[in-house]
């Protein structure tokens, strides 16, 4: 493989993941807000928003898992030229998004016997059922944004859900600042406010982007410009718009999410008993790696706009360019931050804390958390080029295997249990994160080897049949 043209595809996905990754850190910014402003009205209201957090958001993260399916279907229908395709796909998201919301909204709103299951205090309790309510309106919203999001995306223009993005956290901001603390004549909220702040921020985010969407002629809300044929795509392709293949590719990519984010949830409340001071070093570690995390989840959703847009127009040796390109991208992206860990991890511990024994057990677990970052790099970036390959089943089962089948059980004994020579505590916890996300990132590579050789093999054949009918007609 030449290096000019990888060099050339890399450049182009590196563009392209740039406005994804500031996007997604906007975001992800309001969680951050939510946390900052709770707190500086009561600990109270912090602990009731985190908690209830705690069951918003790995419902939040299944609904963004299943609609990010619209991005590689549009990513394809884009590259084949079939404009009412892309317009069904976004279309039938909308839908998908809105119906999967309301459900996911009812769902949440019978929390109240969770929150008492896990034995939470009745103060704490009546904020989190409180914020948990409010928030629940979000959901169908969310679900909706999602959609026009990944019809943006699938197009490759991730500037407007930033900028989307950017609206909304203006709006999350202005909206806590006049709930939380009750002004304009509205009354104090605490943290149920910030539920509303979230909800009153995603409805201007889909404004913003719809809007954004029409003004910038877009193929995703009305007919424009003159189609390529449609035999083209094929029958198969034309159906790939319809909700049963949306939830079908979708459900996988949402169920893989959940999965990820619940492990880290559990690791939290085996932590929680360890102590304030451990559970501190822990939250450290965690919410750093977490914010570096928006690096390769971002290059990898280019990689499935890249993948799908080269494999919908048939470009098989563009999709191979992507697929390398991309790799390599992940491995480098994995050594910067895993070296900024390594080189700053004091700074980093002195951010957060001025407790000397949380920063040096902090520092000790950022060395893991170094580590964590390439195998987390590749498994995430794999799972990106499968979904632009709309083969998110095996990845599902994959992360599923790593993080419940390995993680889980190396962490209760690493962790949990005295184990050889090392002492029970958080370390025990990352290296079962490290040694189950190298299981994945193998088994992920080897999946992405296997559908590329057989997308390959497909596409070479076709056109080979393709050109034995020409000959004959010919003839």
């Amino acid at each position: 493989m030449k290096i000019a043209p990888l060099l050339h595809e890399g450049k182009a996905t590196v563009r392209l993941a740039l406005p994804l990754l500031l996007g997604h850190l906007l975001q992800s910014s309001m969680g951050l807000v939510d946390t900052i402003m709770a707190g500086r009205y009561s600990a109270v209201d912090l602990a009731g928003v985190g908690v209830g957090s705690s069951l918003f958001f790995p419902c939040f993260v299944f609904l963004l898992g299943l609609m990010v399916a619209v991005t590689p279907l549009v990513a394809q229908a884009h590259g084949a030229g079939s404009l009412s395709l892309l317009r069904g796909i976004v279309q039938r998201g909308m839908v998908l998004g809105v119906a999967v919301g309301f459900l996911l909204m009812f769902l949440l709103r019978q929390s109240a016997f969770i929150l008492d299951w896990m034995g939470v205090t009745a103060d704490v309790a009546l904020v989190a059922e409180a914020y948990i309510k409010a928030v629940s309106w979000s959901m169908p919203i969310a679900g909706c944004f999602f959609a026009l999001r990944g019809g943006s995306d699938g197009l490759a223009k991730p500037r407007l859900s930033m900028i989307a993005g950017a609206f909304g956290l203006v709006c999350n901001i202005a909206a806590n600042y006049v709930l939380i603390y009750g002004h304009l004549g509205l009354p104090e909220m605490g943290g149920e406010g910030c539920g509303y702040a979230t909800t009153l921020s995603f409805m201007i985010m889909v404004l913003v982007l719809y809007r954004l969407q029409t003004r910038g002629a877009l193929p995703l809300h009305r007919k424009q410009g003159r189609e390529t044929e449609e035999a083209v795509i094929g029958k198969k392709a034309k159906q790939g718009g319809d909700l049963r293949h949306l939830f079908t590719l979708g459900l996988p990519i949402g169920l893989a999410l959940f999965v990820e984010c619940s492990i880290f949830s559990l690791i939290a409340l085996f932590i929680a008993r360890m102590g304030a001071e451990i559970v501190a070093a822990h939250q450290v570690a965690l919410n750093i790696s977490s914010y570096l995390y928006m690096l390769p989840y971002s290059l990898a959703s280019a990689l499935t706009i890249r993948v799908g847009f080269h494999l919908g127009g048939r470009q098989i040796a563009a999709f191979r360019q992507a697929v390398a390109s991309g790799l390599v991208l992940a491995v480098l992206s994995a050594l910067v931050t895993a070296a900024f860990l390594y080189l700053q991890a004091g700074h980093i511990a002195a951010l957060y804390s001025s407790d000397p024994g949380v920063t040096a057990l902090a520092v000790s677990l950022l060395f893991f958390a170094a580590i964590y970052q390439l195998p987390d790099s590749i498994q995430t970036n794999c799972a990106g080029i499968l979904r632009g390959c709309k083969d998110t089943r095996a990845a599902m089962f994959i992360v599923t295997f790593a993080y419940w089948g390995v993680s889980l059980p190396l962490g209760w004994l690493l962790g949990i249990q005295e184990f050889g020579d090392l002492a029970p505590g958080p370390a025990g916890f990352w290296i079962s994160l490290i040694c189950g996300l190298s299981i994945a990132a193998v088994l992920l590579l080897l999946r992405v080897r296997q559908v590329v050789r057989s997308l390959t093999a497909k596409t070479y054949a076709a056109e080979a049949c393709k050109g034995n009918q020409a000959l004959v007609g010919f003839q």
